[in-house]
């Protein structure tokens, strides 16, 4: 199982103002966690994308570009690029060309996002929400299959056996489709034989087994290779040298974090039991000490019938630049050994 890491790139808010602050700071400490990561043994880092002011991550391509630039091993990915509100010409190019620039490292996850900003920032229609992201997968596939690209849509411009470039390192760069869950997203990915993501931020993690037999079940009626078949899992967590360690450091921000994203979407609000109930044996957070948190992926895998990637995203709990580096290299050292190992 490959163990990774996403982050959207928080920022710190100024309470009274709600203006960002020590902007180039934040930016310099997330890269320092990056190589960190590499040099810690991480397989994948992820960069989100959102249009609101407590991210940083309104553009995740270059974020990944100063990245490669700075590593050597670890993948770099998308989590996720909001596909609806893009153009997939630009967006291959532009992952096509940090593929070029990492040497073959890069993947991209691609959804349609937990929140809406992007939609009137560029000028599209929720309603049309399902049909921009249906034909914007089909066109990014397109593209990343073949050199030349002969496609007409309802959203874009027609393409009439129109040269894409550049290609990217490898032979075919590699498109995860990210889901919540939703039924239909995962029969989606099955059919078009894509690896999947799931997002898992709340209840319990077992669970989602039904949609990801959903997935396996679509994948098979489709023909599509076996071997090819992947589930990733992006999990909400952060690991210190005790679980006690871990509780203390991460539960009051991200407490704090899922009241103020709940009182935008009407969620009732949550404490310590609620984030106990999640933190335990069949909850979906990874927090804790190193066994623990290995103990507890190997947990989810077998419940979901064997995952393949697991993601750590630690942005929910305002922790501390270097509480966030120390996870890491407890993560890569520590936890990812263990999970390996089985």
């Amino acid at each position: 199982m490959e163990i990774g890491f996403d982050s959207f790139g928080s920022a710190v808010l100024d309470e009274r103002t709600g203006d960002v602050l020590h902007a180039e700071q934040s930016m310099s400490d997330l890269l320092d966690r990056i190589v960190m990561a590499d040099k810690s043994g991480i397989d994948v880092f992820g960069m989100g994308e959102h249009h609101r002011p407590d991210y940083f991550d309104s553009s995740p391509v270059t974020i990944l570009a100063a990245a490669a630039a700075r590593t050597e091993q670890i993948k770099l990915s998308s989590a996720v690029t909001v596909l609806s509100a893009a153009d997939p010409v630009r967006v291959f190019q532009s992952f096509a060309t940090l593929d070029l620039i990492s040497r073959g490292r890069t993947e991209m996850v691609v959804g349609r996002g937990s929140f809406i900003d992007a939609f009137p920032l560029f000028g599209f229609d929720l309603k049309d929400y399902d049909e921009l992201f249906t034909e914007k997968l089909g066109l990014l596939l397109q593209i990343r299959d073949n050199k030349r690209v002969t496609w007409s849509g309802k959203f874009r411009p027609s393409l009439n056996d129109q040269p894409v470039y550049p290609r990217p390192a490898q032979d075919t760069l590699p498109i995860w489709l990210g889901v919540g869950g939703t039924p239909a997203s995962f029969a989606r990915a099955g059919r078009l034989g894509l690896p999947l993501m799931v997002a898992v931020i709340g209840g319990e993690t077992h669970r989602f087994r039904p949609l990801i037999d959903l997935y396996r079940e679509a994948w098979t009626e489709a023909g599509h290779d076996p071997s090819g078949m992947r589930v990733g899992l992006h999990s909400l967590g952060y690991v210190a040298e005790t679980t006690e360690r871990a509780v203390a450091d991460f539960q009051p921000g991200h407490t704090r974090t899922m009241n103020k994203i709940g009182r935008e979407r009407g969620w009732p609000p949550q404490g310590r039991p609620q984030f106990d109930a999640q933190a335990g044996p069949r909850g979906a957070l990874l927090v804790g000490g190193p066994e623990e948190v290995a103990e507890k992926i190997l947990r989810h895998s077998e419940a979901l019938g064997g995952i393949d990637r697991l993601t750590f995203q630690m942005d929910s709990a305002e922790l501390s630049h270097e509480q966030r580096l120390r996870a890491i290299e407890l993560i890569g050292r520590e936890v990812a050994p263990r999970v390996k190992a089985g």
